[in-house]
């Protein structure tokens, strides 16, 4: 009989792109072996992925804790890099302050943090410049 609940963290390593999308991919497989529904698992891989791409791009380190049920999933996200300074203009879609090597990659187009809004239920984000960022999302079954 599969799990129905699981509750852990991930560490994801700043700087390493070679792991980045590995989190996610985990978090994926985890929702699915739980029994979410495939809307609440693209949702959440969506989520997952740009928040783990932050965190390398941005990032010394940082830890994605993951609670999820058949029908809620809550990701915190807490990273030790560089903070936001001004989070409602880095929320605006194309905004990205991404070095010319992680644009060189494809990544640091400016939709990490639009697209982790767009794809939550609920979104918080509080970040203190050169401490770190900490994003909390919940992602539930939508309505109709």
């Amino acid at each position: 009989m599969p799990a129905e609940r699981y509750d852990g963290s991930f560490d994801v390593e700043g700087g390493n792109f070679r792991n980045a999308g590995q989190v996610s991919s985990k978090v994926k497989n985890i929702l699915k072996d739980i029994g979410c529904s495939t809307d609440i698992v693209r949702r959440a891989a969506i989520v997952t992925y740009e928040a783990e791409i932050n965190i390398v791009s941005y990032a010394r380190r940082g830890q994605i804790h993951l609670l999820a049920e058949p029908d809620l999933v809550r990701i915190c996200v807490d990273d030790e890099g560089l903070g936001i300074a001004d989070i409602e203009l880095a929320m605006q879609e194309g905004y990205s302050t991404a070095p010319a090597f992680v644009r060189e990659m494809g990544f640091g187009a400016g939709m990490g943090l639009a697209n982790m809004k767009k794809y939550s239920n609920e979104f918080e984000i509080s970040s203190v410049v050169d401490v770190g960022t900490q994003v909390k999302m919940t992602i539930n079954r939508s309505e109709g």
